[in-house]
């Protein structure tokens, strides 16, 4: 039987996770963004040229691909867009000539520094009178939620063994 208590806290953080969700992928704040780090990027390119930073700033499409949980079809044409406003390159890769690596520019990863900067303004504004130790433990708790989720999208879910209940009824 799971806890009452227990409940009501997981309920909580749905609703905040959701109200962030909806702040986050906002037209808006996306737009307030590009306008205060002074680019002209869109939401998904975005997390395209992230995802590129986080692998030493080099990829394959199909790697990138996977790691964004989208059909390479997709990250070929963003990466086209990307390639027009000289903020990634195309390359053959040196082991499989039939694939092509995609590396980040210079002014691509200027673009994702004043992002990057614009948003932790932001966030630092938003979180003045906060303990750090609070940040931290977020950190950890989002950090996971990430992990596993992205796991269970991917189809390697690592509690997809556990019994499964319809929703409302408790053991």
């Amino acid at each position: 039987m799971s806890d009452p208590a227990d409940d009501a806290a997981t309920a909580a953080l749905q609703q905040v996770l959701t109200a962030m969700s909806y702040l986050l992928t906002r037209p808006s704040a996306h737009d307030w963004l590009q306008a205060k780090a002074g680019v002209r990027i869109g939401r998904a390119d975005v997390h395209l040229l992230l995802a590129l930073a986080a692998n030493g700033g080099i990829c394959r499409v199909g790697d990138l691909a996977e790691r964004l949980l989208v059909e390479p079809s997709h990250v070929t044409r963003q990466v086209a867009q990307l390639h027009e406003q000289g903020l990634v390159e195309r390359s053959p890769d040196p082991v499989d000539r039939r694939a092509r690596n995609i590396s980040i520019t210079p002014e691509g990863t200027s673009a994702l520094l004043r992002l990057r900067e614009a948003h932790q303004e932001k966030l630092r504004h938003a979180l003045h009178d906060v303990e750090a130790a609070d940040i931290d433990a977020t950190v950890r708790v989002l950090g996971r939620l990430v992990e596993r989720y992205a796991l269970a999208v991917r189809g390697r879910d690592p509690y997809a063994a556990l019994p499964r209940q319809p929703l409302g009824q408790s053991t």
